[in-house]
């Protein structure tokens, strides 16, 4: 972390928060950082086509309009946010994350919206597109070898550097107001009044740090809401074990590959308490979620949008067997332009031995026929 202006006063040191060259900085990152949020629509709601005799809605929250591309961008700013005004962020001071991408290309245009260097601490294996995007921002990209060292390589780059480590795996889920100013569970429950269905049965969503989980299942709480939070938890991460066992001090040997979602050991910000349900799904199911998706919507998206979705599927096909009408949401986390060498590659899906056949026909029979196969 950076140190603020220190004065030795005999053998006392005091740090002075006051300095008013650094108060006058302060001021104008925070303002920046609030006019990207005012200059910034929401994000869509889309509809995933369903039969209209089922009488169930099943929708998308598109996160990958907003400036930076995915869902990371809501992160990002809270996060630069509360770094800033716990004075943990300064003026040349460099700013250091742990991160498989997305977060590390929102946090890049935040540091450079407010003037400090950005060092993602990344796996090797993150795909290149996401890698350009963090330079393009202005940052610059560390690579670890194995994922599970991102953490004690970003402590140890911000020592090193005297910069911070922001750190998103523990402060993801305390950084977000999840009682309403705009987050993402608010805005979801916003769009939808005028539907048929405006309260969901069923929320779906992904965790990479667990923040985002945290915020909509916080949020139904204190709402008084009957919804439902279901995490899709994929291969190779720890939280569905965790969960079902109760166990925090799980973990995985070998990092996930879906980008983005999917941890080796469960994090800080994963709340499991709060949320109803979990799924683990399998990451050739969440390939062929997403090119079903793309088949549905003309819209390619991200992996972490294939395991959320694959369990949304699977609730819907429930709800139908039992009859109930409702409505699902899911979340876009981020577009596929991101994977073209990865999840839309068959090149890739060979080399990694997914074969993604037996889950294709199974969405593909379920909007057909209404019932999840054996």
């Amino acid at each position: 972390m950076s140190s603020p202006q220190q004065i030795r006063t005999g053998e006392t040191l005091d740090v002075d928060h006051s300095d008013a060259r650094y108060r006058t900085w302060l001021k104008e990152a925070v303002r920046k950082v609030h006019a990207d949020a005012n200059r910034s629509a929401d994000t869509h709601l889309l509809r995933f086509p369903l039969p209209e005799a089922w009488g169930i809605d099943l929708y998308l929250k598109d996160e990958s309009t907003h400036p930076t591309g995915s869902l990371k961008h809501r992160l990002a700013r809270s996060l630069f946010l509360y770094g800033l005004c716990n004075g943990w962020i300064r003026p040349g001071r460099p700013v250091i994350e742990a991160s498989s991408g997305s977060t590390a290309v929102s946090e890049a245009y935040f540091a450079k919206l407010v003037g400090v260097p950005f060092i993602a601490v990344m796996p090797r294996t993150t795909s290149a597109e996401k890698c350009r995007l963090i330079e393009f921002h202005g940052g610059q990209c560390h690579f670890v070898d194995d994922s599970r060292r991102m953490y004690e390589e970003s402590a140890a780059l911000a020592i090193e550097t005297g910069g911070h480590y922001m750190d998103q795996f523990t402060y993801a889920e305390r950084a977000t107001d999840w009682r309403g100013n705009n987050n993402i569970a608010e805005s979801i429950f916003r769009q939808l009044e005028l539907e048929r269905f405006p309260e969901p049965a069923w929320i779906v969503a992904t965790a990479g740090t667990g923040g985002t989980s945290a915020t909509l299942a916080r949020y139904v709480h204190y709402m008084q809401y009957d919804t439902r939070i279901c995490v899709a938890d994929p291969e190779n991460s720890c939280f569905f074990e965790g969960w079902t066992t109760g166990d925090p001090d799980v973990t995985c040997d070998c990092g996930s590959r879906i980008e983005g979602i999917g941890r080796p050991r469960m994090e800080p910000s994963f709340v499991p308490g709060a949320i109803d349900r979990m799924m683990k799904v399998p990451d050739a199911a969440t390939v062929a979620a997403v090119r079903a998706l793309e088949q549905a919507i003309g819209r390619k998206a991200g992996g972490s949008t294939g395991t959320g979705l694959w369990s949304a599927l699977k609730i819907v096909a429930e709800m139908v067997t039992e009859g109930r009408n409702g409505s699902v949401v899911t979340l876009l986390c981020d577009p596929g332009d991101r994977y073209l060498d990865k999840y839309y590659s068959d090149t890739w899906l060979a080399d990694q031995g997914l074969d993604i056949t037996p889950y294709t026909a199974a969405i593909a029979s379920l909007l057909k026929t209404g019932v999840w196969p054996d």
